[in-house]
């Protein structure tokens, strides 16, 4: 009777040839901050304005043609058509294209993102939300010089947080639009500049 064969209680060797499964992050080497988007409340709030004052004109056109009261609120039929109407009716229909922009900017939640740093990687990620795709741009953490704080007061007042790059332009990593707080900026500063080990400019 032939010897059993003692390949069948033998594990499989592994393949030279198989690429080695990617090392994850570690957490520690890791920093992410997160990037508030045109999803605020200052920009409902300027949304609904627009909106309910394109309506109330429309509404004031409408009433001067049809010579009905269409709104609660004064007497708009008793205005002329020519040009009272005319006008109010252009007004609200600007106002009203104005508003569906800032509704669709809202929804979109444009400027939304993350600033990611890797260490181990040796890579810093910049993403943003346009209007029709994710924006990412990646640069190498080695051709970052300092992270620095940019204030700026006076009649349009400018609080940012920026990075100092070799041979480019300062890289904004705060949002648009909205100054952060004096605090909260410098802390995020001083937070990213002791991981990045580069120098804090501007405090």
């Amino acid at each position: 009777m032939p010897p059993a064969s003692s390949s069948a209680g033998t594990p499989p060797r592994p393949d030279p040839a198989a690429s080695p499964a990617p090392r994850a992050s570690d957490p520690a080497d890791v920093l992410e901050q997160s990037v508030q988007g045109s999803r605020r409340l200052s920009n409902l709030l300027v949304a609904s304005a627009v909106s309910a004052g394109g309506a109330g004109f429309l509404l004031t056109s409408l009433s001067s043609r049809l010579g009905i009261d269409l709104l609660p609120i004064g007497h708009p039929a008793s205005l002329a058509w020519v040009p009272q109407g005319l006008v109010m009716g252009a007004y609200g229909v600007a106002a009203l294209l104005l508003a569906l922009y800032l509704w669709s900017v809202i929804s979109i939640d444009v400027g939304a993102g993350a600033n990611r740093f890797d260490r181990s990687s040796g890579t810093a990620t910049i993403s943003r939300r346009g209007f029709r795709s994710l924006i990412s741009f990646e640069l190498p953490l080695r051709e970052i010089q300092a992270v620095k704080v940019d204030v700026r007061d006076g009649l349009n007042p400018r609080r940012r947080l920026a990075l100092r790059v070799q041979g480019r332009r300062d890289l904004p990593l705060t949002r648009v639009g909205e100054p952060l707080p004096l605090a909260e900026l410098e802390q995020s500063g001083a937070e990213l500049a002791r991981f990045l080990k580069v120098p804090l400019e501007g405090v």
